[in-house]
């Protein structure tokens, strides 16, 4: 191969590659866009759940903070016995 066909190709693939890429984002808009339609319908309906069970919705999220903390401590802990 010499130079000139090797900038053909090269530039062929480019394009290829830039038309790959324009496709790759728009199936990635369309999933961006039905995710969020879901969370939002996800996020009114916790936010009906706290507003009709305010103690309930408190305790829970104590609870799913507990729990984070806890794995979080459990990561730390580890880690650090691994360096010693």
């Amino acid at each position: 191969m010499d130079k000139k066909q090797i900038k053909r190709a090269i530039k062929k693939n480019v394009k290829i590659a830039g038309e790959k890429g324009a496709d790759f984002k728009k199936i990635a808009v369309k999933e961006y866009v039905k995710i969020k339609k879901e969370m939002d319908i996800a996020a009114k309906k916790v936010e009906s759940y706290v507003k009709k069970n305010p103690e309930k919705a408190a305790v829970i999220s104590a609870a799913i903070g507990a729990a984070i903390g806890a794995a979080v401590t459990g990561v730390i802990v580890a880690v650090s016995k691994k360096k010693k």
